[in-house]
């Protein structure tokens, strides 16, 4: 989450107008994330998120991403969920973005990743894939392997300006999985952006689960391998292979991984590494000025990649 957009009182105040949630009490930006501009409203009737969706989103995927928490929330997934106003839509227009006022989902997230932290997760992650698979709405992801040269040329140029010879690195590694990408295995709805602050809890019960605006179709096993990179690597770059098994055991409790989506895990996870490694350098060479928002450091997807290429087969994972 981020603030890019500023809200004044009056454009707040009418469109909190038009839903049957009371009066505004306050209003605050949330500076985590990166992608959209994120509030934590609060009115007479309670918390609430008012999320704006800046330029990276695009205005017609926004009923998939709205329609897939409703779905979710009605399988008994615990997520946000966005809300509507009086006149029955749930995505208005603010500031002159699209706009929307979700659900606050109670907990935290763990500021420092405990082996039952990715326990949870995995048990979550599957609950989530089998809950999609009734989704009807479908969305091909945006930021897979088709499209990581066109992002990569985009900032090669300067890429030397993060780590000399990381232009060479990438368009070597991107190559490498044009090549080798899997193709045939089981897809269906993925989150594809489950990062530790996405994911709340209460305690050591994994209460919900936030942030839905990359959600699309694609591996299920890619989203995976997202969660692996995310949650199983150190602070100071070691990977944690006892993590790492209980966020995949879990996750196989309740939805079992074929032998073909194991074999296919260390190249998906590299890929995983290369699509957060881009995106993140791509946002450090172009930091918008006045942007209450910290870009991410991208070298430390350049170690995760370094961990995956030396893998030869699932085990490294605790498999």
């Amino acid at each position: 989450m981020a603030v890019y957009t500023d809200v004044g009182d009056e454009e707040l105040v009418a469109f909190v107008a038009a839903y049957d949630i009371g009066e505004v009490v306050s209003f605050k930006g949330i500076a985590e994330g990166v992608e959209n501009s994120n509030y934590l409203l609060q009115t007479t009737r309670g918390s609430h998120i008012l999320t704006l969706y800046e330029k990276r989103v695009r205005r017609e995927d926004l009923p998939y991403f709205l329609g897939f928490m409703e779905h979710l929330a009605e399988q008994g997934i615990a997520c946000p969920t966005p809300l509507h106003a009086r006149d029955g839509k749930a995505l208005r227009e603010l500031c002159g973005k699209p706009a929307a006022i979700i659900t606050f989902l109670e907990g935290m997230w763990p500021r420092r990743i405990l082996p039952h932290h990715c326990a949870g997760l995995g048990e979550a992650l599957a609950g989530m894939h089998l809950a999609g698979e009734a989704f009807p709405l479908t969305r091909a992801n945006s930021l897979s392997v088709e499209s990581w040269r066109a992002l990569f040329e985009s900032c090669a140029a300067r890429a030397h300006e993060v780590k000399p010879g990381l232009d060479t690195l990438l368009e070597t590694e991107i190559g490498f999985l044009e090549a080798h990408w899997p193709s045939g295995l089981p897809s269906g709805v993925c989150h594809a952006d489950l990062f530790p602050d996405n994911v709340f809890f209460l305690g050591d019960r994994l209460s919900g689960v936030i942030d839905f605006y990359f959600a699309c179709n694609d591996l299920f096993v890619y989203d995976v391998a997202i969660c692996l990179n995310a949650w199983c690597f150190e602070r100071d770059g070691s990977f944690n292979v006892t993590k790492a098994q209980l966020l995949l055991s879990n996750y196989r409790k309740k939805r079992p991984l074929s032998d073909d989506e194991l074999q296919a895990l260390p190249i998906l996870a590299r890929g995983s590494a290369i699509r957060f490694l881009l995106t993140r350098l791509y946002d450090w060479l172009n930091h918008p000025e006045g942007a209450m928002v910290q870009p991410k450091d991208p070298l430390e997807y350049l170690g995760i990649l370094q961990f995956h290429q030396q893998v030869r087969d699932p085990g490294a994972y605790g498999l």
